[in-house]
């Protein structure tokens, strides 16, 4: 018994060390924990859904969850060969034009009217740790220095795959504006940003910015989380509104009936950037399924349409080439135009 508990005592010291690393971040505190308490989507211990989700909705129960995304079949989840990617020079592209480069997974960066958006950008780990979710060979094509100077940089929600501490670190001097949810900014206070650079939001809010742009968030059906406390930041998407065109930037979100009132809200979006990967039935509240995707689509009733959250890594047992197909298909089903492009090519809005 004695070596038992010397053994978990030892355990539990490294698991602490572990977590207290700054890449994990900090929970909110203070003046802004006290703003957390009085958003509508908190309810005094952590940040709920619209409506009612399930982190794993398997009836078979947690663990066999984790043992089938464990030990299941994942023969053709990763790609043998490279993925055909193009590096382009982004500082070199035009500021008077209206573009989108799409850098895998849910990395992507905007020029709307002059104005360069960097949304979730991971360049450096996808998890605390280099050897997991490692990135497809071909994908790993670009880095922080490569970016040109950034106007807003965007992060839907505080996940690995998503909010890359190294990444963020890098980009800090040629960042000017962070556009978060609620919470998140305690992670980038203590990570070198001063507060005035943070947009902190809760969904709903408005942020009106110079030049004619306008920042909504709105709702999402995710979850969020660094290590062992979950919900305690919130998970967000947002509506750019420039001078040009309105663009919808969807983040991860399970379908819920947050597409139809945000197509609602904005019947003008140009173009909205749907997650579309990594997807489970397993856990079908939390990420968008392919037979889903025409139907968020149609909802929303943007123009045109983008995928994301595919392409670059391997978080669950889908083959890696599926959503490339789920965006054809739902491209046929919502009779909607959908760009597929490689990543790092430019795709010209106008």
């Amino acid at each position: 018994m004695t070596i038992t508990l010397a053994i978990l005592c030892v355990l539990g010291i490294i698991v602490l060390l572990f977590i207290n690393q700054a890449s994990f971040g900090k929970l909110p505190q203070g003046t802004r924990l006290e703003r957390i308490k009085q958003s509508p989507n908190y309810n005094g211990k952590q940040f709920l859904n619209e409506i009612k989700t399930t982190m794993m909705t398997s009836e078979n129960g947690t663990l066999s969850v984790y043992k089938e995304y464990l030990f299941g079949d994942k023969s053709l989840t990763t790609p043998d060969t490279a993925i055909s990617a193009i590096k382009t020079d982004l500082k070199s592209l035009p500021r008077d034009k209206d573009w989108i480069v799409w850098f895998g997974h849910s990395s992507y960066l905007l020029n709307l009217s002059g104005k360069t958006i960097l949304v979730d950008p991971v360049f450096r780990k996808a998890s605390p740790v280099s050897f997991v979710n490692k990135m497809f060979k071909g994908t790993d094509i670009y880095k922080p220095n490569d970016m040109p100077d950034i106007d807003y940089l965007v992060i839907s929600h505080d996940h690995w795959d998503h909010l890359d501490y190294e990444t963020v670190k890098e980009l800090e001097p040629r960042v000017k504006k962070v556009v978060i949810g609620l919470g998140v900014g305690e992670h980038f206070e203590y990570w070198g940003y001063p507060v005035e650079k943070l947009v902190e939001l809760d969904w709903w809010d408005v942020s009106e910015q110079s030049n004619g742009f306008r920042i909504t968030a709105t709702p999402a059906r995710h979850f969020s989380g660094r290590s062992l406390f979950m919900n305690k930041t919130l998970w967000a998407s947002y509506i750019f509104e420039s001078p040009k065109r309105t663009i919808w930037i969807g983040g991860d979100t399970g379908y819920g009936p947050h597409f139809a009132k945000i197509g609602q809200k904005f019947p003008g979006i140009d173009l909205a950037i749907l997650e579309n990967g990594q997807y489970d039935k397993n856990w079908a509240d939390i990420h968008t399924l392919p037979e889903q995707l025409s139907k968020e689509m149609v909802e929303l009733g943007a123009s045109r349409y983008m995928t994301v959250h595919h392409s670059k890594l391997c978080l669950s047992n889908h083959p890696y080439f599926e959503p490339l197909e789920n965006a054809k298909k739902a491209a046929q089903e919502s009779g909607k135009p959908v760009l597929m492009p490689k990543i790092g090519e430019v795709v010209y809005l106008d």
